[in-house]
């Protein structure tokens, strides 16, 4: 009910660990090696505070009631009342008459008016979360050739991520990338940035400057046998003190993380020694900081797994054994889990990021969504840019909606995902992935106005006669009047409306967005 988230395997080494405590180390470099990598500070901090003006906002709202995936909740003429702080202070049904709402409430007598258009063609729905999201890779989206994933690394991704060590290219990728998902609809984005500390810290201030809710890790990739030469860190203490400086960037313009997080990054198990997976473990223990990598996305990749750590049985237990499978973890793809795989990362509450699109576009694989749901695993949904093709959380929706059933050809009409639960992973489910199932995902008092305006297209109908070539002029000169692509002709429910807007719609449908209380971005 409305209460209104490679290089080619050459040798293999057994590595050494350090059992000392994890600290945040000054980093060295040796600039002979990496004559890219300056560390120059970012643009200037600035510590995230706003204000908003109380709003009512009057419509209709929907939005998947807490803990009920297969559900949609319509409230065609409701009102909410967003405070100062941006968080939600009431919310009424029937609320036919904006008068008498001021005067239930008088603490909003002054508040700005939010109201959607005559006609039941808009409605306010929570804000996407994308809980994996590459926003270095954001120029390669749509380029991935007939590349499957370790070669797809190589050929586009890390000549494109080690070209941000240029704080210029960074700026204009990230702002770009930043922009662009907002305009789609995202509030939320846990973002994998490059191993370069400015431009790391670039991205935290220019989503804290976007007023973008965001997750921002420093990708950390230290091993010399599957990284390249000219994109990797020198060492797992580096990997360390520079993922340690993201840090503490992060927390000089937002100190209690209310918008923009730090979040440690293990690239994946490959990337990273064996020291440098203990001593992250470490590090998310000791700061209790979320974290996020990727885990069986290709069977090239978990095969791979098999080879550098022959000493575990499975993917999963890698992350496990190095104290990195937690409930703080956002684990991406997750397409070839065994059984047991599955039930360890929920016994460790730990989270998976469903990548659709990517899955497809890099012929991965298609991923058991319904049987991780039934086994008890909490699911979000991500884009993967640029694995993923489109920075649109709408177009991961639909694609898991499809890919389900193309996982029902051959598992059972079981594995489908209906409209409503691919919407589900896209808001509720994507605010669990993130920890902050209690602040955004839906619309519920005491809960931050994250939110997205949708708009339709009625489709006019007249019942004039025309002559045949009238009508034929007509149609060819008086077509779409561009508000997006999703044709309603006045006979659908709201579930139909929202089943056209999943399978046809896009980012002209996205009217206005908000992050906690403030408009971030709006179409007009």
């Amino acid at each position: 009910m409305f209460g209104f988230g490679i290089r080619n395997l050459v040798s293999i080494s057994k590595t050494v660990i350090s059992r000392r405590p994890v600290a945040c180390l000054k980093p060295s470099y040796n600039h002979n090696h990496h004559p890219q990598r300056t560390i120059t500070m970012a643009a200037s901090s600035r510590k995230y505070k706003v204000v908003n003006t109380p709003t009512i906002y009057f419509g209709t709202f929907i939005h998947n009631p807490r803990d009920e995936a297969s559900k949609l909740d319509v409230c065609e003429e409701g009102a909410i009342g967003v405070n100062s702080d941006g968080v939600i202070d009431f919310v009424e049904r029937d609320a036919k008459d904006i008068d008498s709402i001021v005067d239930k409430h008088p603490s909003f007598k002054n508040a700005e008016i939010v109201q959607t258009r005559p006609g039941r063609t808009q409605f306010f729905f929570p804000g996407f979360i994308d809980t994996h999201i590459h926003a270095p890779q954001y120029p390669n989206a749509g380029v991935f050739g007939s590349s499957t994933l370790l070669d797809w690394l190589n050929k586009y991704t890390f000549p494109r991520e080690a070209s941000l060590s240029s704080l210029s290219v960074a700026r204009t990728i990230y702002s770009r990338c930043v922009a662009r998902t907002l305009s789609h609809g995202t509030t939320t984005a846990a973002y994998y940035a490059t191993i370069h500390v400015p431009a790391t810290n670039l991205l935290a201030d220019i989503c804290s400057a976007a007023g973008q809710r965001a997750f921002v890790g420093r990708v950390c990739m230290d091993h010399k046998n599957i990284n390249p030469d000219f994109y990797r860190d020198e060492s797992a203490d580096e990997s360390i003190a520079n993922t340690c400086l993201c840090i503490n960037h992060i927390k000089k313009i937002d100190p209690n993380y209310e918008l923009v997080s730090p979040i440690i990054t293990p690239r994946f198990a490959p990337s990273c020694t064996a020291e440098a997976l203990e001593k992250l473990g470490k590090l998310a223990k000791e700061t209790g900081l979320p974290c996020q990598t990727h885990i069986s996305e290709n069977r090239n990749e978990v095969q791979l797994v098999k080879q550098l750590f022959p000493e575990h049985d499975s993917y999963a237990e890698v992350y496990d054994a190095f104290g990195l499978l937690t409930p703080k973890m956002i684990l991406g793809h997750a397409i070839y889990l065994s059984k047991k795989e599955m039930e360890l990362i929920k016994s460790r509450d730990a989270k998976i990021s469903h990548c659709p699109v990517s899955n497809s576009a890099l012929t991965s694989g298609g991923a058991k969504v319904r049987w991780l749901m039934n086994g008890g695993v909490t699911v979000g949904l991500g884009t993967d840019v640029s694995g993923g093709y489109s920075p649109s959380i709408l177009e991961a929706v639909r694609a898991t909606t499809l890919v389900s059933r193309h996982v029902a050809l051959s598992d059972g009409d079981e594995c489908k995902l209906s409209v409503e639960e691919s919407l589900y992973l896209a808001t509720r489910g994507g605010a669990k992935v993130v920890g902050l199932e209690n602040k955004i995902g839906g619309f519920e008092v005491g809960m931050e106005w994250d939110a997205q305006l949708i708009g339709l297209e009625l489709v006019e109908t007249t019942e004039d006669d025309f002559a045949e070539e009238e009508v034929v002029d007509k149609v060819v000169f008086e077509g779409p009047k561009s508000a997006g692509p999703v044709d309603v002709f006045g006979w659908e429910t709201w579930d139909d409306k929202v089943a056209k807007w999943v399978y046809n719609g896009d980012d002209r449908n996205t009217l206005g967005v908000w992050v906690k209380g403030r408009k971030v971005w709006s179409r007009t």
